[in-house]
């Protein structure tokens, strides 16, 4: 499809980087040299051809390369860590390997080509036996294929040979939810189904989209390969990394005049709260990979209301997007939908039972349709597990579903709501527990700009929900009043059990190379204090030796003798196994009531004063100080 946008218009600009430009027709001379090298180098078609090099012209080139030598590209970033890429290349089993000179010493596979092999192109004079990927001209028609194929053919009446639609086009790693990668193999038709006439989408002639996700992400199949099928401009970005600043980011997007932009949720909320001019040139904005806030959405949506916005989600085995809500509306959504399926797909919410919910209810969302990956690369038994036969008497003979493993549930309009993770759920005091639930509620709050919830455990019953939330250019001395006025209002709409043990505010949260919330890099160490009032020391041993306890028992790094116990997040539980503890440190007993009458540690030290004096706290300070 890209070869035949380079016949049509050859000289149109298909691949801007900075200064750099090339045209359809240099790509379809580049490519076809360096496929043609591939081919001699032995790749032979579903091959697997893995490609290292950094964000550049020469990676579109090569990637368009695999593809025309009949070949499944695998992308591994190079600034990616050694060990992740060893780990990766021994599960491909792959033979070749595509980079460049400066990399080629990166990666211990038999055949590596290096793209500057064949990159003085203005030399090449005979390029035309490269087999070339025809494409299915029409989705309807390829349905009716027998057998299914795609033709690779020389020009100039060299020999012809067929190679099925469902063969890989490329292989993209996920660790999942588990942390264990994953090869996901996906094929041509996939890809077709995707960027064939969208109705999703709304493609125009002068159209540029901008390339800015890591290109081992599954949306980079979107960025690329959707402009390039129709003759379009595409712009690389920048590489995303912690450091990035946000400023440039939108004055390259102004320079390269991009129009169609993807954001993942991480850096859609950062690009609203603190670049929100930087999105002037945009139509349409597509977001997602997480839980959107409705408020950034509605705040984008208001700024610029001739904008088209999309809610993109699916899973990386389902080829990019699975379901897709698009709008033009800044209405109050209290929640941001995922849509309904895209052209090409379907989706069935399932209970335990396998059995389709009703609407309304909760249940495992699973998706459907030629958009379905193959499988997983090598691993046959979790492919089994995952891509299943299509439950729906009336599916074609051989449909499959992929099983997500999210939950979602279908709304009064018609459209699918995200709820999280089944692999996510937890329980908390006999209580069942989705944290992404509880971040959806977070970021509908005025002033969050991103949040993360996570489970911390204190014990084999004693699990915990902590929420990091990042505040923007907030006064970091309001932070501690913030984050009080987070938890009251959740308090007044969750249940107790779902409102966060604390709310921990940063002025932003770190991003993975994918550009979600990187759940791993935030903090461990023990909770800042996070209640209204303002802190207050203790005054004697009893106090003292209270805040120690409570300090230890909840968590948090420092307690003042007036705070509230359940404030701090304490819970009935917990006062037990404090109460329960009061005779042993001051030898004194207090009715189970005290701590919800006496729930802070001024009013408890002088219950115990009455009740049994300072002796014991008094020679435990004492003993200490020697």
């Amino acid at each position: 499809m890209v070869v035949e946008q380079a016949r049509r218009s050859p000289d149109a600009i298909a691949v801007s980087h900075g200064d750099l430009r090339i045209t359809y027709g240099e790509l379809d001379v580049r490519s076809a040299a360096l496929a043609r090298r591939l081919r001699s180098a032995g790749v032979a078609h579903g091959d697997i051809v893995v490609v290292l090099l950094d964000r550049s012209v020469d990676l579109i080139v090569a990637l368009t390369a695999v593809l025309r030598a009949g070949g499944a590209y695998l992308y591994l970033d190079p600034v990616e860590p050694t060990g992740q890429r060893e780990r990766i290349l021994a599960d491909t089993r792959a033979r070749h390997a595509l980079t460049d000179i400066d990399s080629a010493h990166a990666i211990d596979l038999p055949v590596v080509v290096c793209v500057e092999d064949v990159k003085d192109v203005e030399d090449v004079e005979d390029v035309k036996d490269v087999k070339d990927v025809k494409d299915v001209k029409d989705a309807e028609d390829a349905e009716d294929i027998e057998p299914e194929t795609a033709s690779f053919d020389t020009e100039g009446g060299a020999e012809a040979c067929a190679m099925p639609v469902d063969s890989p086009a490329y292989v993209c790693y996920t660790s999942g939810s588990t942390g264990d990668p994953k090869g996901v193999v996906v094929s041509h038709r996939a890809v077709f189904r995707l960027v064939d006439d969208p109705s999703w989408i709304d493609v125009r002639d002068d159209d540029v989209f901008f390339q800015l996700t890591r290109v081992g992400f599954d949306v980079s199949t979107f960025e690329i390969w959707m402009p390039l099928v129709r003759g379009l401009r595409l712009a690389l970005g920048p590489a995303l990394h912690a450091n990035l600043d946000l400023a440039d980011l939108a004055g390259i997007m102004r320079a390269e005049g991009v129009t169609v932009l993807w954001l993942t949720s991480g850096l859609f909320h950062k690009m609203v709260t603190h670049q929100l001019d930087g999105l002037s040139g945009i139509r349409h904005l597509l977001a997602g990979g997480d839980v959107l806030s409705p408020a950034h959405v509605s705040r984008v949506m208001t700024a610029y209301p001739d904008m088209l916005f999309t809610n993109g989600y699916g899973p990386t085995e389902n080829t990019t997007f699975s379901t897709c809500w698009t709008t033009r509306e800044s209405g109050p959504e209290s929640t941001v939908p995922i849509g309904v399926p895209i052209d090409g797909s379907s989706a069935v919410v399932r209970g335990p039972d396998l059995r389709p919910v009703a609407d309304g209810e909760a249940g495992e969302l699973w998706v459907g349709g030629s958009g379905v990956a193959n499988g997983y690369l090598h691993r046959p038994a979790e492919t089994a597990a995952r891509f299943v036969a299509d439950l729906d008497p009336a599916a074609a003979p051989g449909s499959r579903m992929y099983r997500t493993g999210d939950l979602a549930r279908w709304r009064g309009d018609g459209t699918l709501e995200f709820l999280g993770r089944v692999d996510r759920q937890l329980k908390i005091r006999g209580y069942r527990v989705e944290p992404s639930m509880v971040e959806s509620e977070i970021l509908r709050l005025p002033g969050v700009v991103q949040a993360a919830v996570v489970p911390r455990s204190y014990g084999a019953s004693d699990t915990r929900l902590i929420a990091y939330v990042a505040a923007g250019e907030r006064d970091p001395s309001t932070w501690a009043a913030f984050s009080a006025s987070l938890r009251e209002q959740l308090q007044a709409v969750l249940p107790a059990h779902l409102v966060p043990w604390a709310i921990v505010i940063h002025p932003e949260l770190s991003l993975n190379p994918n550009g979600k919330v990187d759940r791993s890099a935030l903090p461990s160490a023990r909770i800042p204090r996070n209640v209204w009032n303002e802190y207050v020391a203790p005054r004697d041993s009893v106090e003292a030796r209270l805040a120690e306890i409570w300090s230890e028992a909840l968590d948090i790094d420092e307690v003042g003798v007036e705070d509230n116990f359940f404030d701090l997040g304490g819970h009935s539980l917990l006062a037990a196994e404090l109460l329960a503890a009061l005779p042993v440190e001051f030898e004194a007993t207090l009715p189970a009531r005290t701590l919800y009458l006496r729930p802070t540690i001024a009013e408890l030290a002088k219950e115990l004063r009455g009740s049994a004096g300072e002796s014991r706290p008094e020679r435990s300070t004492d003993a200490s100080a020697q």
